[in-house]
């Protein structure tokens, strides 16, 4: 089966093209676009017509790419600043223009995608998905054996996220010591309730999402993003902590100067890692594995799943186009 799925997140905009068989990713490409959609959100609870804009612009190229790969099914999902914002029609009529099926889903929906998308290279283990993104992080725990029911428990969607806490603490030019240790302490205090009520974790943490694999390619200086080097990459907390040593005093564009960083993820780059820093802190891990799979491989599955008359996996059934 041939498949394509978008995924319009608060940071960035992202297309997954890809043929499935036997249950199986056999070819994929992924095209990543910073949107930014949720940029003033966390403050007015409302999209921006500028940010409303460049999602559109990002789609209308994703759906000439769609159309030249001739997919058999199509499917576009929207989360945390969607959820959040109190004029997303405008940007669903918008999308809805474009010929694409828009849809909102929940943040325990967004985490059962992304954990059935991560899950699949670690078949037969039982692990902990975190997706850190830009106004939410995303938990689940659980197990994939390929043929079997697939076990999920402690999925959770926290309000914490890259453009959240960058909104909310992070707004000196650059921070100031006092901001970033108080941006610290708010995320340590979220995502300590989660583990702490989730007792015996796996001793495995895999991260998605744009901020662990950004900051592999800030550990090795990669001049040229290599997603085949990042995905499955081990990150250890004191390299998270170096990177923010390295990005602490500087301004967004001195940021964005450092190598391995995308320019424009630069002005919420310093708030993700803190996010990702106090993550691994609260649930007591030294090292977690980055992985490229996420919310998209989820969608995947899931699309050949409904395609082929299957009950989903992860008990949700998305719109196709």
């Amino acid at each position: 089966m041939r498949v394509a799925a978008i995924d319009l997140g608060t940071v960035s905009s992202r297309l997954l093209t890809a043929e499935v068989d036997g249950g199986s990713i056999v070819r994929s490409a992924k095209r990543t676009e910073i949107t930014d959609l949720g940029q003033g959100v966390d403050a007015t609870g409302l999209l921006s017509d500028e940010a409303i804009d460049r999602v559109i612009g990002a789609c209308a190229s994703f759906v000439d790419e769609i159309s030249a790969f001739e997919p058999d099914a199509v499917c576009c999902t929207l989360t945390s600043a969607a959820r959040d914002a109190g004029n997303g029609r405008v940007l669903l009529s918008g999308l809805e223009g474009l010929g694409l099926r828009p849809q909102v889903i929940p943040g325990e929906v967004e985490a059962r995608l992304t954990f059935y998308g991560v899950a699949h290279d670690f078949a037969g283990e039982r692990i902990a998905v975190a997706d850190s993104g830009g106004g939410s992080t995303e938990f689940a725990q659980g197990s994939f054996v390929p043929g079997e029911p697939l076990e999920v428990d402690g999925v959770v969607s926290l309000n914490i996220g890259c453009r959240r806490i960058t909104d909310r603490f992070l707004a000196g030019r650059p921070p100031t010591g006092e901001q970033i240790d108080r941006a610290a302490a708010w995320a340590f205090e979220r995502l300590s309730s989660y583990w702490r009520e989730r007792p015996g974790r796996p001793e495995r943490l895999v991260a998605v999402g744009g901020t662990v694999t950004t900051l592999v390619a800030m550990v090795y200086e990669l001049a040229v993003y290599d997603p085949a080097f990042v995905h499955l990459h081990e990150l250890t907390a004191d390299e998270v902590d170096r990177c923010i040593e390295r990005m602490r005093g500087r301004t967004a564009a001195q940021i964005a100067e450092l190598r391995g960083i995308q320019p424009k993820r630069a002005p919420v780059m310093l708030g993700g890692a803190l996010i990702i820093r106090e993550l691994m802190r609260a649930g007591g891990y030294d090292s977690l594995t980055v992985s490229e799979n996420s919310l998209l491989v989820g969608m995947a599955h899931t699309i050949c799943e409904v395609l082929g008359g299957e009950r989903p996996a992860i008990g949700w059934t998305p719109a196709l186009s």
